[in-house]
């Protein structure tokens, strides 16, 4: 089996387990949506996409999946989980810049000036989307 097979079974696991999760929460309608309405239609489109990527592996040839790079899965992994860590204790900033930077480290190839100027986009897009679009309660800076 290639890529998209695998591929496809990952996205099949995260979206099955944001339905069961979610399955505790009241839904609520598009109109009024409860704590459970995202995360169940988010898990629903992540199995459709994953249900298509499954089957694509079987009709068209795909590639072998290679050897695990495991440097890269680590410290982007990582970057998540720092970001998880860092967001109410120093703000959407600096928790971004911990994400993109250790992001970036799981690469082989980068430019400062774009990891730069990614970051930027980021934090304003973070800050502009949950802090003001949406109220959410998060800091913007560390304190």
């Amino acid at each position: 089996m290639g890529k998209d097979f695998f591929a496809g079974l990952v996205f099949l696991g995260f979206g099955a387990g944001a339905i069961l999760i979610a399955r505790g929460y009241p839904m609520g309608g598009a109109m009024r949506m409860g704590p459970g309405y995202f995360p169940t239609v988010l898990g629903g489109l992540l199995v459709l996409l994953g249900l298509v990527l499954v089957a694509r592996a079987f009709w068209l040839r795909d590639e072998p999946v290679e050897a695990w790079a495991f440097r890269p899965l680590l410290l982007v992994h990582g970057a998540v989980v720092a970001f998880a860590l860092t967001v109410r204790p120093l703000g959407l900033v600096v928790a971004t810049l911990a994400l993109v930077g250790l992001s970036r480290l799981g690469g082989w190839d980068f430019r400062v000036l774009e990891v730069a100027a990614l970051f930027l986009f980021l934090a304003a897009l973070a800050i502009g989307l949950f802090v003001y679009g949406l109220g959410l309660p998060f800091g913007v800076w560390p304190g």
